[in-house]
């Protein structure tokens, strides 16, 4: 998978994506790990990040020099909503404000429309990101909502 951008192209980025089943322990140890460091830590919520949702799911993992960098989950319809949905997306630190989220998105979203092209993507976006996800196409559809402390909007692509 390869950006058009020269500035991500720069970053030497090693795309994987892989079903569950695929995953080897310490692909989901490092994807469990960053995570929590972003999740958990940084935003300060406390949640359940196991949801049993990551057995029925594809995998994203963008990585640089065997540590990752870039994750993202796409999740079939009919789990999280009728629609597919992509989620837990995330950059690590060091990768912020490189384009590297946008990039990553595009890959998910591009994986979403290869496997079920019959279906919108629906996602449950924390609500500071609204103009990203806008300029990735999504709409905002129905009133803000709280979720572990943060206010969240659902957008559909």
């Amino acid at each position: 998978m390869e950006s058009k951008n020269p500035a991500i192209d720069n970053l030497d980025i090693n795309w994987e994506y892989q079903h569950y089943s695929e995953l080897n322990k310490d692909t989901l140890y490092q994807i469990l790990a960053l995570r929590s460091e972003v999740f958990v830590l940084e935003q300060q919520c406390i949640y359940t990040d196991a949801d049993f949702k990551d057995q029925q799911s594809w995998h994203l993992c963008g990585w640089k020099n065997g540590k990752l960098q870039a994750y993202a989950r796409v999740i079939p319809p009919g789990i999280s909503y009728p629609e597919a949905s992509i989620g837990r997306v995330l950059t690590a630190a060091p990768a912020r404000k490189s384009g590297l989220g946008k990039w990553l998105m595009q890959l998910a979203i591009q994986q979403c429309r290869q496997q079920f092209p019959e279906h919108p993507i629906k996602i449950g976006a924390q609500l500071y990101l609204l103009e990203f996800y806008r300029n990735l196409g999504f709409q905002p559809i129905g009133e803000t909502y709280l979720e572990d402390g943060i206010p969240h909007i659902i957008m559909l692509l």
